[in-house]
């Protein structure tokens, strides 16, 4: 199966036993699809989720369809990055390889709030969130042979600019450029962090995706979206495909970026993609780098 093929679904994807996934925000649309789908191809599937009671629900879910693997969940709040170290250090105890980080969860346009550490919810979660959380899993990702960490951006990437004077909206909060922010950070991240990988000689791989317009409760905060969602919008089982291609398709090169194929790539079956020019910014991406090191406190080893 090629990255053209207009058809690929998660039928179309690998065996994955014997893997171990996690997912982020995997209590509902994109990031549970995308759960379900890798417990169905025989992975351990950790779904890393906020709320408890949601996140059991959704486990629990995926069980009664007897998966080929399994299905755990894992309590992590990327609000707070005491609870990020927790998940990290609870997930280093439990496993001793991580085959495949999936940074799914986020937050689109809510009111003006700040994560427990003082940051701006989107940048703090969407961004810092999983920095912190792929820098304190990242030995056990670099221990694992042919290992990928998959970043979710959005179409949104492309109205955000990363404001350094202003990382955390406290002069003015626009919800959409907010957004925008740190969804171009995610991109920023992940080529960065994938030529950092190929200049040590690491095998793992990072590469991202975005689902186009699904309809998810992401858009809780947008009634405008909200209401075009039964009119636009696919369904997440269809907008986790290009994060499922990205995870798990044979011919995923370090650096690629999936998305939908048709309707300027906001419907369909995955395609590879292109990001902005803003997104491929290397000065950008390694001051960005750097000011998440110092913010978040995780300094990233790629020597082991």
């Amino acid at each position: 199966m090629t990255s053209n093929n207009q058809h690929w679904t998660a039928k179309n994807m690998p065996d994955q036993t014997g893997k171990i996934a996690i997912v982020t925000g995997a209590n509902s649309g994109i990031g549970y699809e995308t759960a379900r789908a890798l417990a169905h191809k025989g992975a351990t599937t950790i779904l890393a989720c906020r709320n408890q009671q949601k996140g059991e629900t959704a486990v629990n879910q995926i069980k009664a369809e007897n998966p080929q693997g399994t299905a755990e969940l894992m309590l992590l709040d990327l609000a707070d990055l005491a609870s990020v170290r927790r998940f990290a250090a609870e997930f280093a105890n439990r496993y001793d390889r991580l085959d495949l980080l999936i940074n799914n969860a986020g937050v689109m346009t809510p009111p003006f709030g700040k994560t427990t550490d003082n940051f701006e919810l989107q940048f703090g979660i969407n961004h810092l969130g999983h920095f912190a959380l792929t820098g304190q899993l990242f030995d056990l990702i670099l221990r694992t042979p042919r290992s990928r960490i998959v970043n979710i951006s959005s179409l949104m990437h492309r109205r955000g600019a990363i404001n350094f004077d202003d990382l955390n909206s406290e002069r003015g909060y626009n919800r959409p450029a907010a957004y925008g922010q740190s969804k171009l950070a995610n991109l920023l991240f992940t080529y960065e962090l994938q030529r950092k990988l190929q200049a040590a000689g690491q095998e793992a791989i990072a590469a991202a995706a975005h689902p186009g317009w699904t309809a998810t409760n992401l858009q809780q905060y947008s009634g405008v979206f909200n209401f075009l969602n039964r009119f636009l919008a696919q369904s997440p089982e269809m907008g986790a495909l290009p994060t499922l291609y990205a995870a798990a398709a044979e011919e995923v090169h370090g650096g690629d970026y999936y998305g939908p194929s048709q309707r300027f790539e906001s419907v369909g079956y995955p395609k590879k993609v292109k990001s902005n020019g803003r997104s491929h910014d290397e000065a950008v991406a390694a001051k960005l780098w750097v000011v998440s090191e110092k913010l978040t406190g995780v300094v990233y080893n790629f020597t082991r």
